[in-house]
């Protein structure tokens, strides 16, 4: 893979990034704690890529994720990802996850039968653990078995995921809301 570019970019939850290539995205970084540990952790994690200003499409994907996480029930699904260096398992769990729309979720073990591996709940658990596309393969919107919010891997963990579930109105079952939603809040 050749000629990477990365944007950082402001968003509600802070300084995510993007990476992408001639096929499209190869990356989405949620927020570090800083603008320069996002940079650090782009640039460790995609050497080669450059920072530089992003096409047309990618543009387009930045704003769709910024909307997103303004808590606009926005469909991301138009983003084209690169997914050459993706396992298969975890390309065929990516394709499922996008599948689930702001405001909904599954569980690890929904998503196992839609792949037609009912047993696989941890291998789907594993795969979307190792998720290269942050919010455009909305890892946060499936849980655990019973509603039990599960892990996630990005930074801040579980505090993250609820944060993302609850900018999308959702309340995982058995927690209070940490953060509110514009449509909660009355903001429209």
């Amino acid at each position: 893979m050749t000629d990477l570019g990365f944007l950082l970019f402001e968003t509600p939850i802070g300084v995510c990034g993007i990476v992408w290539g001639d096929r499209g995205v190869v990356g989405v970084r949620l927020p570090e704690a800083s603008e320069a540990a996002a940079r650090a952790r782009v640039r460790r994690e995609f050497p080669d890529a450059l920072e530089s200003p992003a096409p047309s499409d990618v543009q387009r994907a930045r704003e769709g994720i910024v909307a997103l996480l303004r808590g606009e029930a926005t469909d991301l699904s138009f983003i084209q990802l690169d997914m050459r260096q993706v396992a298969p398992f975890n390309r065929r769990v990516y394709e499922v996850a996008r599948t689930i729309p702001p405001g909904a979720t599954l569980s690890y073990g929904e998503i196992a039968v839609r792949l037609g591996e009912p047993g696989a709940a941890r291998d789907v658990g594993s795969a979307l653990g190792q998720n290269p596309f942050a919010i455009v393969v909305p890892c946060h919107r499936v849980l655990a078995a019973g509603g039990k919010i599960g892990g996630f891997s990005a930074r801040g963990g579980i505090r993250t995921k609820l944060r993302l579930l609850s900018i999308e109105g959702v309340q995982a079952p058995g927690t209070v809301p940490l953060f509110e939603s514009g449509r909660s809040a009355g903001i429209r």
